[in-house]
């Protein structure tokens, strides 16, 4: 089902150790007005987690057209107002994105990590819109919500250590998604910028299952695309996303090792 911030945070978030330890972390980072609350959810009755991120109290998500959301009310006229209200604060350079993440209490190397999954961000919105890097502004991946997906996993990747990362082909969905420039295509133009050279497909769903952010976290922290190599795993994640689809709605983590080990 693609990839978004959130869903990657909640799946990596499954296969730690220590969860209580690991979201004390991702509170003590005080990004101001965010809070992680990790919650139970269910998919196609499949329990996993879902990862909410809070800003100043509400919840921010995307709007995909004619797509039903967890509650079964049509997106495209139940979100509008949010969505609206969301873009009044969602503009914001790379170095001021680059600025407030090198400042969060933070080892530097997930600092270091998120900037550069920003810098693949700000030069797919370059080639897209046929801009110079230096004069791109973030819409909705330059949101605190955004950040906070970013940060979020490039601290559990970094808590979780791995010696490699594979990912299957990419689910981008289909149909259209609104966003701050107007009504796109599914994938976004960013993120099919974000995955060129990477396998992907549609498998007739309609709504944009793999987001800018999610495929700039992908493309960062994935060593190789392609199907399961042969592993024995001991931990599973899933990582629940907000809108139901007919099929399970949830991105999947294995953490084991290579061959029969």
């Amino acid at each position: 089902m693609g990839a978004a911030g959130d869903m990657l945070l909640a799946s990596l978030y499954e296969l730690m150790d220590d969860q209580e330890s690991f979201t004390q972390k991702l509170s003590d980072l005080s990004i101001p007005g965010v809070s992680y609350k990790p919650i139970k959810g269910k998919t196609c009755n499949i329990v996993g987690t879902r990862m909410c991120v809070d800003i100043h109290g509400e919840e921010e998500e995307s709007v995909d057209i004619d797509v039903v959301d967890i509650d079964g009310h049509r997106s495209e006229s139940n979100h509008e107002h949010s969505h609206e209200k969301k873009h009044n604060h969602a503009h914001h350079g790379f170095h001021q994105v680059s600025d407030f993440i090198s400042h969060l209490p933070i080892d530097q190397k997930v600092i270091s990590d998120a900037i550069s999954v920003y810098e693949k961000l700000r030069n797919a919105e370059a080639a897209v819109h046929g801009m110079p890097v230096d004069q791109i502004h973030f819409h909705e991946v330059g949101t605190l919500d955004a950040i906070a997906d970013v940060i979020g996993v490039c601290l559990a990747i970094a808590e979780i250590n791995p010696d490699v990362v594979i990912c299957s082909p990419v689910n981008v969905g289909s149909g259209q998604v609104r966003c701050a420039h107007g009504t796109m295509p599914v994938p976004a133009p960013a993120t099919a910028e974000l995955l060129k050279g990477i396998p992907i497909y549609s498998n007739g769903i309609r709504g944009e299952l793999c987001t800018p952010t999610g495929a700039a976290l992908l493309t960062y922290f994935a060593d190789n695309f392609g199907p399961m190599p042969k592993m024995s795993y001991n931990k599973i994640g899933y990582g629940i996303g907000k809108k139901k689809f007919e099929a399970a709605n949830c991105v999947r983590s294995f953490l084991g090792k290579e061959g029969d080990r």
